[in-house]
């Protein structure tokens, strides 16, 4: 047959009209009978690569969110960590800028929290007016207020230090495990906003206040004790710190009725005992 099928074939050829008809009509219906009994298997084929490699689903959209915020996180960190060690150029002696450490560490112990605790209250007892012992009060409470809350944070992040960093004889015993946010930082941005406010009344005061903020939250950098975001974190908290402390500001008044509660509170448990013991 497949002789027969040649033989059409090269008379097609030769020119006889016939055989060449039946030629094409052969090829064609077998063409057309192939075509017929694979249309299933490929329909069903597409069909079960579809059922696989289908739309994406819900979780593979959360998962892909998830991959790019991951990336997104860990480029930030990658270029903080950068910037953090091009700016630790007084780390320690052997620095490129080494020569100028002690002042460095002169500025970062003027942002330390014992000499301002110190000074507010040496101000809080020596303070002439009722007035400036209630703004030296206030601000014995700020203190206390950002130490609180940068040792909960500090706490709650566990960052490390920045592995640079080089502890000096004063910096040993108050130097911390973790960096994140600088004490400094938002020690610096509280106090700062909170003179500007009660008691910078010229420009100068101003510019001075702004310029030690500045140069101690630089300080925590060159030195090498914090990353970039844990400067800047502090700075931001440090400044919503104060907002805090205004709307919880101590009036004379308050502080007056605290007190007489207090020793009212005192003296009912001391006459309390004193009757248990005559009993």
């Amino acid at each position: 047959m497949l002789n027969t099928r040649r033989n059409s074939c090269r008379g097609s050829i030769s020119g006889n009209s016939g055989p060449a008809t039946h030629c094409r009509y052969e090829v064609s219906t077998s063409a057309r009978r192939r075509s017929l009994s694979e249309g299933p298997a490929r329909r069903r084929g597409s069909s079960c690569a579809y059922s696989v490699f289908g739309p994406p689903s819900d979780d593979y959209a959360s998962s892909l969110k998830q991959t790019i915020f991951t990336i997104t996180i860990r480029f930030m960190l990658a270029v903080d960590l950068w910037i953090s060690k091009k700016l630790g150029v007084c780390a320690c002696e052997g620095s490129s800028w080494g020569g100028i450490r002690p002042l460095v560490r002169l500025v970062e112990i003027s942002g330390h929290g014992i000499p301002w605790f110190i000074g507010t209250l040496y101000s809080l007892l020596r303070g002439e007016t009722i007035a400036e012992k209630e703004i030296m009060l206030n601000l014995a409470f700020a203190l206390l207020l950002d130490l609180l809350l940068v040792r909960v944070v500090k706490r709650f992040v566990r960052r490390r230090v920045p592995p640079q960093t080089r502890s000096d004889i004063f910096s040993s015993f108050f130097v911390e495990r973790y960096s994140f946010p600088s004490g400094h930082a938002s020690r610096a941005a509280m106090c700062a906003r909170f003179i500007l406010v009660q008691l910078a009344d010229t420009t100068a005061m101003r510019v001075l206040v702004l310029g030690w903020a500045v140069a101690v939250s630089l300080s925590r950098l060159l030195l090498a004790r914090h990353y970039v975001t844990d400067v800047g974190f502090g700075l931001a908290m440090g400044y919503c710190q104060y907002s805090v402390v205004e709307r919880l500001w101590v009036t004379r008044d308050l502080l007056l009725d605290l007190l007489l509660t207090l020793l009212g509170q005192l003296a009912g448990i001391i006459t309390y005992i004193t009757e248990l013991y005559i009993r």
